[in-house]
């Protein structure tokens, strides 16, 4: 969890708790939200970890070895209505660049322009709505990430199987205005890892924590550290995965995040990982691809707590199973550009994608086999629509993997949908409900082929609807099984006599009055 900075004050002065205690609170629940979900962790960290603490002040102390930390008196907004300095996401205003305005003081969501609270236009407090504001003077650290441009360009320049989106962000950054600015690192809270210079004090810098966006980034390699210390392993266990001197050359880097977070992590945070190596001595591993999303946009407009407005992890939860949510939203993920959420929308993919496809073929093999056959796979030899099947499935089964390995979700669902599609189709062009009456052993057959295709479905399914994939396999008294080689041997998998069980209806369908309840539930203030 990102535990710093002012959210976290605020968050735990409104829920009258000790921030500490809240932060280890809401770690809990993010955590039980993460399982929910069926998202799975080696180790689930949290910045304001003692691992995060030591790294983020020997990184920032490694920086000012290297010249690329400035010590800059500069005006920061003072809030008399809150008693404190406005960190610059507290700080609203109208963006000079676009007009929006509830532009932050740190950058503009609308044109994502980068910006300082004293460049908004009719500033106010974002905690308390005041303008009684005043402008005063204190000092901070910034890093001088402009002194890397170039370096910053060429590492960007040199990734070309990077999405558009991702590289187009960072140039614009490069570039825009007067090009790539400094940038602060650190603020007057009280929450946070304390400004250090490595292990010393660093004169000046009394009672100031290291901004959120410096040390957050660096809790990804911590967390490794984390992980190591919580199972007793040495220094040298967690390190080989981010020193390319120490075996990290091996290991493949990936990032996801929303198109707002591209910049943090594909210029200020390189520009820490390689300014810390400004002499050769720490060559910590810089990320090999950014999967940058656009926004997912609730019935036409933006998701919003304050207003009730859209549906949130907890209460997704509530709601429906994790599978629903994460069918949709991987099949919808906005990856060429932003995506819109409606319950219409959702209902159609819960029932058409996974109840009439899905969920369906897997009620009908299995309640046909268990009432003709009994609960033990029939035998017969399959046939040459066996053999053409098996050949598209397996063309398909390559399409798949492409699509997955590329990070493209959306094809990798819509290539999943289909081999689900296939199996249906080969199921009614065999029709074993009419063949039984004439040639019971080619309906055996087909039955044991279907049968077969459940278990591949299990296993394919599984990156997107991982508990319908457990009860998939569950049903078919299978504990696990492996992903498959090539489509011939998996479509055989099963030999006659193996015993396997109807299971319980996979996907309920969303009805229309519940559709109903629903939209207006979350429809906001």
């Amino acid at each position: 969890t990102d535990e710093h900075g002012t959210p976290a004050e605020l968050a735990a002065a409104k829920a009258g708790e000790p921030v500490a205690e809240y932060c280890a609170r809401m770690w809990a629940v993010q955590k039980a939200l993460a399982d929910g979900f069926r998202l799975s962790f080696d180790h689930f960290g949290r910045s304001s970890s003692p691992e995060n603490r030591a790294l983020t002040q020997a990184f920032a102390g490694r920086l000012a070895d290297a010249g690329l930390i400035s010590e800059v008196m500069e005006k920061q907004v003072y809030s008399f209505a809150d008693g404190r300095f406005l960190p610059d996401r507290y700080i609203e205003g109208t963006c000079p660049n676009c007009g929006y305005e509830r532009a932050r003081g740190d950058q503009c969501e609308n044109c994502t322009k980068q910006l300082d609270p004293t460049d908004l236009i009719n500033p106010r407090s974002a905690i308390s709505g005041s303008t009684d504001l005043e402008v005063r003077a204190t000092k901070h650290l910034y890093l001088r990430q402009s002194a890397l441009r170039g370096e910053l360009r060429a590492w960007i320049d040199s990734k070309a199987d990077w999405p558009i989106l991702t590289t187009s962000i960072a140039k614009k950054w490069l570039d825009d205005g007067e090009g790539l600015q400094d940038r602060g690192i650190t603020r007057d809270l009280d929450w946070g890892i304390p400004v250090m210079r490595g292990a010393e004090p660093w004169p000046g810098m009394e009672g100031k924590v290291f901004y959120v966006w410096f040390d957050a980034p660096i809790e990804y390699i911590a967390a490794t550290a984390e992980w190591a210390h919580a199972a007793g392993l040495d220094e040298a266990a967690w390190r080989r995965w981010w020193r390319t001197d120490e075996g990290a050359g091996d290991v493949r880097y990936l990032q996801f995040m929303g198109k707002d977070n591209v910049p943090f992590h594909t210029l200020s945070f390189p520009a820490t990982i390689l300014g810390v190596n400004f002499d050769g001595q720490q060559p910590w591993k810089l990320v090999d691809y950014i999967k940058a999303f656009n926004y997912l946009n609730y019935d036409g407009g933006k998701f919003s707590t304050s207003q009730g407005r859209g549906v949130f992890m907890d209460q997704a939860l509530a709601i429906l199973p994790a599978d629903y949510w994460r069918w949709w939203l991987m099949a919808n993920v906005p990856e060429g550009s932003d995506a819109n959420f409606t319950w219409e929308g959702f209902q159609a993919g819960v029932n058409k994608d996974l109840a009439d496809v899905l969920g369906n073929f897997v009620s009908r093999v299995t309640k046909f086999a268990a009432a003709r056959f009994g609960t033990g796979v029939p035998g017969g030899d399959y046939g040459p629509v066996e053999a053409a099947m098996t050949a598209e499935i397996g063309r398909r089964l390559r399409a798949y993997e492409a699509q997955l390995d590329a990070i493209e979700l959306r094809k990798a669902a819509q290539e999943l949908r289909a081999i689900w599609v296939a199996g249906n189709e080969y199921l009614q062009t065999t029709a074993p409900w009419t063949a039984i009456k004439t040639d019971p052993e080619r309906a055996a057959a087909v039955t044991r082929f279907a049968l077969n295709l459940i278990r591949l479905y299990a296993i394919l399914s599984r990156p997107f609807v991982p508990d319908a994939s457990a009860a998939m396999l569950a049903a078919l008294r299978l504990e696990d099984a492996r992903w498959p080689d090539e489509a011939e041997a998996a479509l055989a998998a099963l030999s006659p006599g193996h015993r396997f069980d109807v299971p319980e209806v996979l996907f309920a369908k969303l009805d229309d009055a519940r559709r109903a309840d629903l939209e207006a539930r979350f429809a906001g203030a």
